[in-house]
């Protein structure tokens, strides 16, 4: 019998109660006051965009286990002190609803994340009327998107898993954590303490080869940069973030809804981002990767990029877009499954045999690619 230890099965999914999209938005409609929304996503897309009103549930594992002990109150979870006020005085009165990024459907197909099924279920045993949201976030955003409030302006940190489940073991890295709670390993891969970088992160978009540039979300919301490069294909690496001119006619889209967090697979999307890439190269097009701050998931998409097109190593790869933006950070499962993908497309020295720690301590290009790197730029 298969296991779901962070999470339900479909059957027991479907077996908790739920509401409809449609629902949600007649209900924001109507105005009535009577609906406490409790976003369970990560901080980071909750920064980036969510549900009006909505307030969040961000719950790192060590949190996670202690409230399912019965050690913690959902009160005191939410860092918010008005937020909790409201929490405490509306939930018993009113529907409670509750979402994460996706969700079954339903048909009750998919599973329910683990933070969702958690306090859905803690708070129907306390009596509340709460309900979780079908098909998440989401599937109400591309619905509608009224009545969700995106901010571009939101920083992006990057979500880790402990570097044990990588094998990411020796990295030097330095904890983040500052409350004792979480379990969120810093994102960013080490660089060689003598690398020669820019103390202040550049200005964005940067050019990473002359028709590839790396970006964040305000530069895909300007239409002046866009025009000053000559961009006119924009890949999107977010799961929420808007294609904002998608219906005038000028550019070319393509969305990869992937989350900054750990347990995302990105590397099932780099043969269809490639292609994009060189669509855009092949129409003579500028094209823009970004993600929400341009430091994580559209870093790991241009790695790749470079790996594949410029018979990179990972190590090369990276270095060299590390030299054109100092602050890049892609999370740690992202780093792992670009080893992978080195592997994949058999860029290993027969005679290396590091480990993937030592493989992903990055310093300065390989010898045998200084020559490549050096002439990237006029490709």
């Amino acid at each position: 019998m298969k296991n779901y230890p962070w999470g339900c099965s479909p059957a027991m999914s479907a077996a908790m109660p739920s509401k409809q999209a449609e629902w949600l938005q007649e209900e924001l409609e109507s105005g009535n006051g009577s609906l406490l929304l409790l976003d369970c996503r990560p901080h980071e897309l909750y920064e980036s965009s969510h549900v009006e009103t909505a307030i969040n549930l961000a719950i790192p594992s060590l949190m996670l286990r202690r409230l399912k002990k019965g050690n913690l109150s959902i009160r005191s979870i939410i860092p918010n002190n008005e937020d909790k006020e409201r929490f405490a005085k509306r939930c018993c009165s009113d529907t409670v609803l509750l979402y994460d990024e996706g969700g079954p459907t339903s048909d009750g197909s998919g599973t329910l994340g683990s933070v969702l099924m958690l306090l859905l279920q803690k708070l129907r045993d306390e009596g509340c009327k709460a309900y979780y949201l079908e098909g998440g976030f989401s599937k109400f955003q591309n619905e509608y998107p009224e009545h969700c409030e995106t901010n571009l302006d939101s920083p992006c940190p990057s979500s880790s898993p402990p570097a044990s489940v990588l094998g990411l073991g020796g990295l030097r890295i330095s904890s983040d954590c500052s409350d004792g709670e979480s379990d969120r390993e810093p994102s960013s891969a080490t660089e060689s303490e003598g690398s020669p970088l820019p103390n202040n992160p550049p200005a964005f978009p940067v050019q990473i080869l002359p028709y590839l540039y790396l970006g964040c979300a305000k530069d895909s919301a300007n239409l002046d940069i866009l025009g000053k490069y000559g961009i006119k294909y924009i890949l999107n690496v977010t799961p929420n973030l808007p294609n904002i001119f998608e219906h005038n006619g000028d550019f070319k889209y393509k969305q990869i809804p992937i989350s900054d967090h750990w347990s995302q697979n990105l590397s099932q999307f780099f043969p269809e981002a490639i292609s994009f890439i060189d669509e855009a190269r092949s129409k003579k097009c500028g094209i823009l990767v970004h993600c929400l701050a341009g430091i994580s998931r559209s870093v790991t998409v241009t790695v790749a990029y470079l790996m594949q097109k410029m018979n990179l190593s990972l190590n090369d790869a990276y270095d060299f877009v590390k030299r054109k933006k100092s602050n890049i950070s892609p999370n740690f499962n992202f780093m792992g499954q670009l080893l992978d993908f080195e592997r994949t497309l058999g860029l290993n020295s027969p005679c290396d045999n590091r480990s993937p720690a030592e493989q992903l301590y990055f310093t300065t290009p390989t010898n045998h690619n200084v020559f490549q790197l050096d002439t990237l730029e006029s490709t």
